[in-house]
């Protein structure tokens, strides 16, 4: 039998599972994934996601955080409110907290604000760190390397990006979040090769659900929705890329996303 699996990101309070939560989570289970940590990426969306770990003890957690499109919204209050979900027993990580210079729906002032307090509170609770970024590596990283000796852990999620921004975040000791998207042969050939350079004490899976539906699933899910349960198709193809057995992969990965947020 093969390694169970943690989906370590998976945004189970979109709308797009509005009607279908409990179902998700049992086919999921029924695919070998038996943990999921669901996304946190507003303070409305951190304590939906709560709710959730509340109804699931045994299979989910959460992260509790602010996403750099919503920095707008994080004021003082909004502030507390994020350090009182970081106590909730479920909760295993601040973010999905980061930098987006793309689309800049909060100011790129309003996201270095944010993101910096969000470092701070990852700091002073020793909870990691479950981060985003896009078109902003340069300005992520400094920040990154100003507060690296005083947080734990952090984990570059949904990891797109080039060889040496790869390095750029093993070089500071985080974790490498892998998606779906490497099954794009459009858009995530350039991570094949990748894969190989991540170390196997830093790689984790996530299908970053409902986006990123691996690209070569078979049958295709007839409504284009990534689920939790896709999450072996992914770790199938990174076992091809790196040349190992699945089920030395899936241990691996295992081991590293247990560590990683403090489960047993």
């Amino acid at each position: 039998m093969l390694p169970t699996m943690i989906d370590i990101g998976v945004n189970l309070t979109d709308k797009r599972f509005a009607n279908d939560q409990d179902a998700v989570v049992e086919r999921a289970l029924e695919a070998g994934v038996t943990r999921l940590v669901v996304t946190g990426t507003s303070i409305e969306g951190s304590e939906a996601a709560m709710a959730l770990c509340d109804r699931h003890p045994q299979h989910l957690y959460f992260t509790a955080g602010v996403h750099p499109h919503h920095a707008s919204e994080f004021d003082n209050e909004r502030a507390r409110d994020l350090k009182a979900l970081a106590a909730h027993p479920a909760c295993v990580a601040i973010g999905e907290t980061g930098l987006d210079f793309c689309r800049n729906f909060s100011s790129p002032s309003q996201q270095i604000d944010a993101f910096e307090r969000q470092l701070e509170l990852a700091c002073s609770t020793g909870l990691p760190l479950f981060l985003h970024e896009r078109d902003a590596h340069t300005r992520q990283l400094e920040m990154l390397k100003t507060y690296r000796d005083h947080f734990s852990r952090a984990v570059a999620h949904c990891f797109t990006g080039s060889r040496e921004e790869l390095y750029g975040y093993l070089d500071l000791d985080l974790h490498i979040g892998i998606t779906g998207w490497i099954c794009d042969e459009r858009r995530g050939a350039h991570l094949l090769p990748l894969l190989k350079d991540i170390p196997s004490n830093r790689l984790m899976l996530e299908t970053d659900a409902p986006y990123l539906s691996p690209r070569d699933l078979k049958p295709k899910p007839k409504s284009g929705r990534n689920e939790p349960a896709f999450l072996p198709h992914i770790a199938r193809r990174v076992s091809v890329e790196t040349g190992e057995t699945e089920e030395n992969l899936r241990a691996r990965v295992l081991e590293t996303s247990q560590a990683f947020f403090g489960l047993s």
